[in-house]
């Protein structure tokens, strides 16, 4: 079983080669959302001719799906209190909350100009003030709402 996350001080390093890479290759920004967004557009069209966004989107999954085959199941271990949090009858309760805010969040993803990949990663990458002050806001955001979920439950 996979128990094990990938160090930080590997998979940090990997991502920013990517984002390099995709960046002198394609001239692009990686991001997740530029990638769901390009298949949901295309399958809009009735066409499967997807660019490079839309094998990202279909590598994410598979690497998703390939984890939970090699794992023998989902696992979510090494979240501390979160983890233990949204187990059982409370993950079911919760579960509605949570595609809600999904939901929000690809709508404030799109309206951000990029998810927090997209933002954080390419556009800090390139300095770009909208993305500094959109990965603030995520991350802000973020330490807020967990102190405020650590405190209701």
């Amino acid at each position: 079983m996979l128990h094990q996350q990938l160090p930080w001080y590997i998979g940090g390093p990997v991502l920013g080669l990517c984002v390099v890479a995709v960046r002198l290759l394609l001239n692009e920004r990686l991001g997740a959302t530029g990638a769901f967004s390009e298949v949901v557009e295309r399958l809009g069209r009735r066409s499967l001719a997807f660019d490079w966004r839309g094998w990202l989107f279909f590598g994410l999954v598979a690497g998703g799906l390939l984890f939970v085959a090699l794992n023998g199941g989902p696992a979510f271990e090494g979240y501390g209190w979160l983890t233990d949090t949204f187990t059982g009858a409370t993950a079911i309760i919760i579960a509605p909350i949570l595609i809600v805010a999904g939901a929000l969040i690809g709508f404030g993803a799109k309206a951000a100009g990029g998810c927090t990949s997209g933002n954080g990663l390419s556009g800090n990458a390139m300095a770009s003030p909208s993305s500094l002050a959109a990965t603030a806001t995520f991350f802000g955001t973020g330490i807020v709402v967990s102190f405020v979920i650590q405190a209701v439950i």
